[in-house]
C-alpha cells in the first residue's frame, strides 16, 4: 500500500532539507572550499592528462599537468601582485589629486551659484584623506588571509591528484548504487555532463583571456597606467552580468579622470570597454561558449550573491561553474529539467530548451 503524503508536509521537508545543506556547507566549508576547487581543475585537466597517458604513465602525466597550471597561475598571481603594489604606492598622490578635484568643483559651484560647501562635502573629504590608510589595511588584511590560506591551498594539488589519478575507481564506486541495466545510460549521461562542464570551463578562461587582451589594448593605445592589470581585473568582474563591466570600468575610468582631468578621457575609456563587453556579449563568447551552457543574467547574480553569502569570496569565484554544472545536470536528469529550464537564458535562440520542446510536442498530441 502506497503512503501519500501531504502537500505541507513534502513542502516541509524540502525546506528542512535546505535548511541543512546550507548549514553543511558552512560548517564544513574548510574541507568543502579546496575540494570544490580541486574538481574543477581536475575537470579542466582530464583531457591534457588524458592525451600524455597514451605515451606516459598516468602518475607522470597528472605531475606534468599539475607543473603546468602551477606556473602559470604562479605567473598571473605574481604580475597582479606587483601591480596592486604599484597601484597602492600611488594612493597618497592619488588622494591628493582627487581632493584638489573635488575643491575645484566646490569653487566653480560657489562662484556660479553661490552653493557653499556642505558637512557632507566636508564628511566626504575627511573619507577621502583616509584612501592611503584604508588602502594599506586593506593590503595587510589581504596579506594576512593569503597566509592563513596557503595551508588549505596546497591540498588542492593533492586533491586533484587523486581525482584524475582514481577517477577509474570513482567510476567503479558509482556502479556499485545501481544495477547492470542501467550503468550504460548513466555513464553515457555522466560523460557528456563531463564533456559539456569542460567545454564550458575552457570556453570561459579563452573568452577571459580575449576580453584581458583587448581591454589592456583598447588602454595602452591611450597610454593609461597599469593598463594590463585593470584589462585583466575587468576581464575577470565580466563573468558577473551587467554588473561587471560597470565595476570593470569605473576603476580606471576613475583613475585616468583624477590623472587628466579630462571628463573626456573618462568617457573613452568607458566607451572602450563597452565596445569590448558588447563583442563579448555579441561574438567572442557565443563563438567560444557556444550553446553548451546558457545560464540568464538573473540566475547568475543570485549565485553570485549566495556564494558569497555562503562561502564569502571563494564561494563567489565557484558560484558561476557550480550553477553551470547544475544546469547541465538539471538538463540531463528529466524529474530536475524544469529547473534547468528556469536557468536557462532566454535569448538563446535557435537553441531551443529541450523541456520546452517537449511540451509543446504534447501539446499538439494533445490537441
Amino acid at each position: 500500500m502506497e503512503l501519500k503524503l501531504p502537500s505541507y508536509f513534502k513542502y516541509t521537508v524540502i525546506l528542512l532539507g535546505l535548511f541543512l545543506l546550507l548549514h553543511f556547507l558552512q560548517t564544513f566549508s574548510p574541507v568543502l572550499i579546496p575540494i570544490s576547487f580541486a574538481a574543477l581543475f581536475a575537470l579542466l585537466l582530464l583531457p591534457m592528462t588524458r592525451s600524455m597517458e597514451k605515451r606516459l604513465p598516468r602518475a607522470v602525466s597528472i605531475v606534468i599537468s599539475l607543473i603546468i597550471v602551477i606556473i602559470v597561475l604562479g605567473l598571473l598571481i605574481w604580475f597582479l601582485s606587483s601591480q596592486i603594489g604599484g597601484f597602492s604606492s600611488e594612493l597618497s598622490e592619488i588622494n591628493t589629486k582627487l581632493s584638489a578635484l573635488i575643491a575645484k568643483f566646490q569653487a566653480f559651484l560657489y562662484e556660479r551659484f553661490g552653493i557653499r560647501p556642505t558637512n557632507k562635502s566636508e564628511f566626504l573629504q575627511r573619507a577621502l584623506g583616509n584612501v592611503t590608510q584604508t588602502g594599506t589595511a586593506f593590503l595587510g588584511s589581504t596579506i594576512s588571509l593569503t597566509t592563513g590560506a596557503l595551508t588549505v591551498i596546497s591540498l588542492i594539488p593533492i586533491y586533484v591528484f587523486c581525482m584524475l589519478y582514481y577517477r577509474d575507481h570513482l567510476r567503479q564506486f558509482m556502479f556499485q548504487f545501481i544495477t547492470r541495466d542501467r550503468r550504460e545510460p548513466l555513464m553515457e549521461t555522466v560523460d557528456n555532463i563531463q564533456r559539456v562542464v569542460q567545454g564550458y570551463l575552457s570556453g570561459l578562461l579563452i573568452v577571459i583571456l580575449v576580453v584581458a587582451t583587448l581591454n589592456s589594448i583598447g588602454l595602452l593605445i591611450m597610454g593609461v597606467e597599469y593598463a594590463i592589470f585593470f584589462g585583466v581585473l575587468a576581464s575577470i568582474l565580466t563573468v558577473i552580468p551587467y554588473i561587471g563591466i560597470l565595476i570593470g570600468a569605473l576603476l580606471p575610468a576613475l583613475f585616468v579622470f583624477v590623472n587628466t582631468g579630462s571628463p573626456a578621457q573618462m568617457l573613452i575609456v568607458v566607451g572602450i570597454f563597452a565596445f569590448v563587453q558588447f563583442l563579448e556579449g555579441n561574438f567572442i563568447t557565443p563563438y567560444v561558449v557556444g550553446s553548451k551552457v546558457s545560464i540568464n543574467p538573473f540566475a547568475a547574480i543570485l549565485a553570485l550573491i549566495l556564494g558569497g553569502e555562503i562561502w564569502g569570496a571563494p564561494g563567489m569565484i565557484l558560484s558561476i561553474p557550480i550553477i553551470a554544472i547544475l544546469k547541465v545536470i538539471f538538463d540531463a536528469y528529466e524529474p530536475l529539467q524544469p529547473f534547468g529550464f528556469l536557468l536557462n537564458d532566454i535569448n538563446q535562440g535557435p537553441q531551443e530548451n529541450k523541456l520546452l520542446k517537449k511540451l509543446k510536442n504534447r501539446k499538439n498530441k494533445d490537441g
